[in-house]
Parts: structure tokens; C-alpha cells; sequence
């Protein structure tokens, strides 16, 4: 779909709340005081696990210390891994529209606590004029906190988004080398994290979760990326021998930061 037809789905599909009612409730925008977007739903406890690891970044004696998060929580976006990997809906249209509307609600920037949705985010950008923080960019700068001088580092993330080579690109320009699911584990890893989704989070599949990823451990991953927001929700660091490097919890703490004006907005692309 070109840009222009993007721009008029996104603006005419679902309703929209007036930016200068949400204006009026809250006050201007300050660097302290940042609303962020939030395109929620992929999936449902992904999301609320994203909100709640914003909640606790955020240093807070009361209430109206916390950051102010709009969220179109919508778990009907296309499945992500079908259009990237062929033949489904593309879940851009979805994303374009979701991010119109937090705009209009008063976003100043957005975030996907989604890593195969941010294949989608060129959808997003052409339809607002607010940034999108990258929960790719973010979770590959904080290898280098979290594990200085890692030069291979494992990456648990699903089909599509091993399809769409967003990590291992973004890894490549760093000089580290992504190691990778084999087949056979990537397979076990959908199963895992479908079970994650329908709620399931007991030890059996953690300990899977884990399996696959000290695999990668043994295939010399110096560190781990949980680079599906899924994978949190079972996995810890107290369960491998190497650090796991969260994307929802870097993203969640980005956000904060960034909401509370502790971090510039980021770049719009």
C-alpha cells in the first residue's frame, strides 16, 4: 500500500480520541513529562509485563510521579509471523492505525513491546509524526552494559523475526555475531512461547526455555537475548550461566527514562 493510502486507513479506522480533550485532562507536554504510545496486545501478558517493568523503572512517592502511558491494547493485529514468513495479512495497516490513534490521544513517541511487529514499523512512521524507540536498537546497546566485550551472543526470537534478519543485521553493524536456533529449535520454540500466549508459565516450560537457551550457551553465546517479549514471562537470569538480556525490560526502562525526560526523545526516522 503506498504512503498516502496508509495515511488515510490510519486515520479513518477505529475511533479517535480529540487530542485537545486528553491536552486539557494533562497538561502540556514537558521534557519531564512525556506521554508514551504504547501498540500493545502482541501478546495480551507481553504487554501488561511491559507496563508493569515501566512501573517499576520509574522512581515514584505517588501517583502523578509515574509516567503517563496511553496503550491500544489489541491482540486482533495479524499474526506477524504469517506475514513475514508468507501468505498472511499484512499487520501494517493495523500498526498505522494504532499508532494515528495514540498520536491523536497525545503520545509523544511510541513504543511495540513486539519484536517481530518492528519488522512492521516503517508502517508506523509514515503515518505520525512522532518517534518510534526501537526495541531493536535498545536491546543491542545494552550488550555492551550488560556483557562488555561479547562477541557472539544468542538470540531467542521467533521464526519470523529470525526470517526478517532485524537482530542479526543490527548485530553485524556492532561486530557480534548472532548465534542462532537451529531448526529443530526453533520449532520447540514456537510451541513454547504458543503455550506462553494461551497461558501456560509452568516449570516445564521454563526448563525447555531454558534448554534451548543454554544450547546456544554451548554454541558459544556469551549472552542471551530474549528477543521475543514471550520469553521473559518464563525465562531469568538465574537460569543460565551467561546474562539474559531482556528486550522488554530494556525497553520498559528506556521508556521511563525517556518519559521522565532522562533520555531525549529518540531519532524520528
Amino acid at each position: 500500500m503506498a504512503p498516502e493510502e496508509l495515511r488515510k486507513y490510519a486515520h479513518t479506522s477505529g475511533p479517535i480520541i480529540a487530542a485537545p480533550q486528553i491536552a486539557s485532562q494533562t497538561g502540556e507536554m514537558t521534557e519531564q513529562n512525556r506521554t508514551v504510545g504504547v501498540l500493545g496486545g502482541m501478546g495480551p501478558e507481553a504487554t501488561v509485563d511491559f507496563m508493569s517493568k515501566v512501573i517499576a523503572a520509574t522512581p515514584a512517592d505517588k501517583d502523578q510521579d509515574h509516567v503517563h502511558m496511553v496503550v491500544d491494547h489489541n491482540p486482533k493485529v495479524p499474526n506477524r509471523q504469517d506475514a513475514i514468513l508468507g501468505g498472511g495479512e499484512n499487520p501494517g495497516l493495523a500498526l498505522a492505525a494504532m499508532a494515528a490513534r495514540l498520536e491523536t490521544a497525545g503520545a509523544d513517541f511510541l513504543v511495540i513491546p513486539c519484536n517481530t511487529a518492528y519488522v512492521f514499523s516503517s508502517s508506523v512512521s509514515t503515518v505520525t509524526g512522532i518517534p518510534l524507540l526501537s526495541i531493536i536498537d535498545v536491546t543491542i546497546a545494552a550488550i555492551a552494559e550488560r556483557r562488555p566485550g561479547a562477541k557472539k551472543v544468542g538470540v531467542l526470537a521467533t521464526d519470523g523475526c529470525l526470517r526478517a534478519n532485524v537482530y542479526q543485521e543490527a548485530m553485524a553493524e556492532q561486530g557480534i555475531e548472532a548465534i542462532l536456533p537451529n531448526e529443530q529449535e526453533i520449532d520447540q520454540f514456537m510451541k513454547l512461547v504458543g503455550r506462553i500466549k494461551g497461558g501456560y508459565r509452568g516449570d516445564t516450560i521454563a526448563s525447555k526455555m531454558a534448554a534451548i537457551a543454554n544450547a546456544l550457551v554451548g554454541r558459544g553465546a556469551q549472552a542471551i537475548i530474549a528477543g521475543c517479549t514471550e520469553v521473559p514471562l518464563v525465562l531469568n537470569n538465574a537460569m543460565l550461566d551467561v546474562p539474559l538480556i531482556s528486550s522488554t525490560d530494556v525497553l520498559a526502562e528506556k521508556t521511563a527514562a525517556i518519559a521522565r525526560g532522562e533520555l531525549p526523545l529518540p531519532h524520528q526516522e
